[in-house]
């Protein structure tokens, strides 16, 4: 598949880079980024007090989130899969301090629950460049560029991510319940990925798409 860069006008309608971020709130950052392990397949730490307590993150929280409660985790390993799409209520914030290729789709484009995943598009992402991935773009595990793997910065509104709460049992069967699945996420999975056997909402029809083949 054809990977496209962030710069290039095709991410318009999926995120916004932040290329005049001062580097006194992104290299503190960056730097204890590279220091977090990279596993052979992929782990997400939604609040990692080892971003979050560095110097003026909460300068750069404040730039994010515009007051709101956030928290700073990463996602670290290597893939080349697509799996599944997630959304949530408000925009992502990725950072990576290798680069790292974003798989993407939009909302806009799931009909009846489901998105075929020829609407996916790749977009790589330049190591030291803040991107907001905006909440109307679905997006997922981030892939790799080389064997070296990613690590990848995630910055969300506090709470995201977390657990399902009990009141989830109790949520309508309306809107996009049907693929609710922890606090402020929304997954569609492919029938092939590990979610799928979870019990994750199978919303993806089509390839699961490799980039390192398709």
């Amino acid at each position: 598949m054809h990977i496209y860069s962030v710069s290039d006008p095709e991410f318009k309608s999926y995120g916004n880079v932040w290329d005049n971020v001062p580097s006194e709130l992104t290299s503190p950052v960056l730097e204890a980024l590279a220091s977090t392990p990279i596993p052979e397949g992929s782990k997400y730490v939604a609040s990692a007090p080892e971003l979050e307590g560095v110097m003026d993150a909460d300068k750069l929280g404040f730039l994010m989130f515009g007051g709101r409660p956030f928290q700073l985790g990463w996602c670290n390993g290597h893939n080349t899969r697509l799996n599944c799409l997630e959304y949530h209520r408000a925009s992502e914030f990725n950072l990576g301090a290798r680069d790292f290729i974003l798989l993407v789709a939009h909302r806009w484009e799931i009909e009846d629950g489901k998105l075929d995943t020829a609407c996916v598009k790749a977009f790589r992402v330049p190591a030291g460049t803040l991107v907001e991935v905006f909440n109307t773009t679905l997006h997922y595990t981030p892939c790799m560029v080389d064997d070296g793997g990613f690590q990848v910065m995630v910055a969300l509104p506090a709470g995201t991510n977390g657990p399902r709460p009990e009141a989830a049992a109790d949520m309508p069967t309306a809107g996009d319940s049907y693929c609710y699945w922890k606090a402020d996420k929304w997954v569609l999975c492919h029938a092939d990925s590990p979610k799928a056997a979870e019990g994750g909402y199978v919303g993806l029809i089509g390839k699961n798409l490799d980039i390192a083949v398709d």
